[in-house]
C-alpha cells in the first residue's frame, strides 16, 4: 500500500443518490410508518449512515476517511421515495 502519511488533509464530499419506484399502497404504508417489517424510512436512513461509516470496507483500495458527519434526508412523493 502506498505511503499516504505525508499528504496534506484535502476536503472531501461524497454524495449518494436513489429513487424507488413503487406501487402507491406501498408508497402509503411506507409514509405511514405501517409497513409489515417497520419503519422502512428509518431503516434506509440507519443504513446510509453505516454506509459511509464504512466507505473503507465497500471500496477497494479505500483509506480509511475521517467522517465529519453523515446525513440521509428522505422524501416520498406519489408513488417515488427519493433518498438524497
Amino acid at each position: 500500500m502506498v505511503d499516504v502519511g505525508a499528504k496534506l488533509a484535502t476536503e472531501r464530499r461524497a454524495v449518494a443518490d436513489a429513487i424507488v419506484r413503487m406501487e402507491p399502497a406501498t408508497a402509503a404504508m411506507v409514509q405511514r410508518g405501517d409497513a409489515p417489517k417497520g419503519d422502512v424510512v428509518s431503516t434506509a436512513r440507519i443504513a446510509g449512515i453505516q454506509a459511509a461509516k464504512r466507505t473503507a470496507d465497500l471500496i477497494p483500495l479505500c483509506h480509511s476517511p475521517r467522517c465529519r458527519s453523515s446525513t440521509s434526508p428522505s422524501r416520498l412523493t406519489r408513488a417515488r421515495a427519493r433518498c438524497a
